[in-house]
């Protein structure tokens, strides 16, 4: 069955993303000083620090890196609104460019001024996916996942609720592709240091894949909302409408509605 037709396509999505967050968190961890460039809570604590003594360049540094966040963040708000662009297209767009940035930055290069692209790039994607199976959820970073996979199991133990089960292993399921992301991002910099961030365009490349399936999906289904309901035979999907009784022939199930795996309600 192909990739669009599944259940859970926008967990498949989420999953890749933690993956690709997951690199690049290990990746500046590895290659940038050991600061990690998804979140913005060290570079304006530095700032604050750097401030305080008086370290006017560390200051703009840190400035440059949180503006930067800012913006891509509020871009992925402003970019449909003015000009109907498609962010979850574009953010792995991005996050590839900011691959191959990096691959250009020189490791002696000022930690905070080398980790700009991995900064802009993981804003852009955190802003631009809100989580799957109607859970909110990050992909960048870990701290909420474990949270909440954490109150999950409390609330389970709790409660018996099962759907809490369903909830904790969401969240697990994203911390365990987080790491993973991490530990090929680790090997990468092993390997070939800040050149490693190419081994990231397969996570990437993947992650858009998922999108345009999940975007099929979710095109199938507003048809089908439209139209009245659903099925799936064969690997095939057919749309079933409540057509009105003139328009379908007479018969008691009505006339397909159309060629191509259209058809009328069984």
């Amino acid at each position: 069955m192909p990739l669009y037709k599944r259940k859970n396509i926008d967990w498949y999505r989420h999953l890749a993303f933690a993956c690709v967050g997951g690199f690049f968190g290990a990746y500046a961890i590895m290659c940038r000083g050991g600061v990690m460039g998804s979140a913005q809570t060290v570079n304006l604590l530095e700032l604050v620090i750097d401030a305080l003594y008086g370290r006017g360049f560390n200051v703009l540094e840190h400035l440059g890196a949180f503006l930067l966040y800012a913006a891509a963040t509020m871009l992925t708000v402003l970019l449909p609104f003015w000009w109907s662009v498609n962010v979850r297209r574009l953010s792995p767009i991005i996050t590839a460019a900011a691959a191959m940035a990096e691959c250009f930055i020189p490791a002696e290069t000022e930690i905070v001024i080398a980790l700009y692209p991995i900064f802009f790039a993981m804003a852009f994607q955190w802003s631009s996916f809100r989580g799957a199976r109607n859970f909110y959820s990050s992909t960048i970073f870990s701290t909420n996942n474990t949270k909440q996979a954490s109150l999950a199991l409390a609330e389970y133990l709790c409660t018996k609720n099962r759907e809490q089960l369903v909830r904790m292993g969401f969240f697990l399921s994203t911390l365990l592709c987080f790491h993973i992301g991490a530990a090929v991002g680790v090997g990468a910099s092993h390997l070939w240091g800040v050149r490693g961030a190419l081994c990231a365009l397969p996570l990437i490349g993947w992650a858009f894949f998922l999108v345009t399936q999940e975007e099929k999906a979710e095109a199938i289904q507003t048809i089908v909302t439209e139209l009245g309901g659903y099925q799936v035979e064969s690997g095939t999907v057919f749309l079933y409408c409540r057509l009105p009784h003139r328009l379908s022939g007479g018969g008691p199930h009505g006339a397909a509605a159309g060629g191509g795996g259209l058809s009328s309600p069984p």
